[in-house]
């Protein structure tokens, strides 16, 4: 039985992850600020009150979890704020980031005394933040973060691979979730496929940047 923790776990790719961790039988740690009901009925852990951007929340959350061993975190939660070049604005655009790309790599390493040998960090980002991908422009805020948070999960591939902790850097599609509006496949749909990336993740293939179907995606 493996053990897991999921951020953003209150609803949509959060909530299908951890359903399915749970169906198969692993122990879930489930992060969120709020729980849903849905997530308070899937009798997993739940540690609430978890604002990912606080350093005070990250060093409480340590507290927590002392002692805790973990053989895959997967960081999830995110915001996107639609912009363009006319209507982005700085606090936007630094909210994002920080929610995005800071926070992210701020809980890897609070979650590293967690972690040993053979764990598995998988970072959700998109591939809007992929410079190659990038055909329609807008979305500054969001294709910034997620391309910042995509360097994050790189140099923590480089880094923890002496650890034996591999990195895989997740776009799960376009999936129909609140954050944009609900267009898109089902969030089990890409959870299943999240989850098998993980599964394949080796330490000779961490670090690289995969759709949820398997494709590996352009920088």
């Amino acid at each position: 039985m493996a053990s897991w923790l999921v951020t953003g776990s209150n609803r949509g790719i959060g909530l299908s992850l951890c359903r399915l961790l749970h169906a198969r039988g692993d122990r879930v740690i489930a992060l969120c600020r709020t729980p849903s009901a849905e997530l308070q009925t899937l009798g997993v852990r739940i540690e609430t009150g978890i604002e990912l951007t606080s350093a005070t929340s990250l060093e409480d959350l340590s507290k927590r979890l002392a002692g805790v061993q973990l053989d895959g975190a997967i960081l999830n939660a995110g915001i996107l704020e639609g912009d363009d070049l006319e209507s982005f604005g700085a606090e936007s655009l630094r909210r994002q980031f920080e929610v995005n790309a800071v926070a992210p790599l701020l809980l890897a390493r609070a979650l590293l005394p967690n972690l040993a040998a053979g764990s598995k960090l998988g970072l959700i980002t998109s591939r809007m933040g992929s410079i190659d991908d990038n055909g329609s422009g807008g979305y500054y805020g969001y294709r910034m973060s997620k391309t910042a948070l995509n360097m994050a999960g790189r140099s923590l591939a480089m880094d923890l691979r002496p650890r034996g902790i591999a990195v895989a850097i997740l776009h799960p599609g376009m999936v129909a979730t609140r954050m944009v509006g609900f267009a898109g496949i089902p969030p089990e749909q890409a959870a299943a496929g999240l989850l098998a990336r993980l599964e394949a993740l080796k330490l000779d293939s961490s670090g690289r940047f995969w759709h949820a179907n398997g494709e590996e995606l352009p920088w």
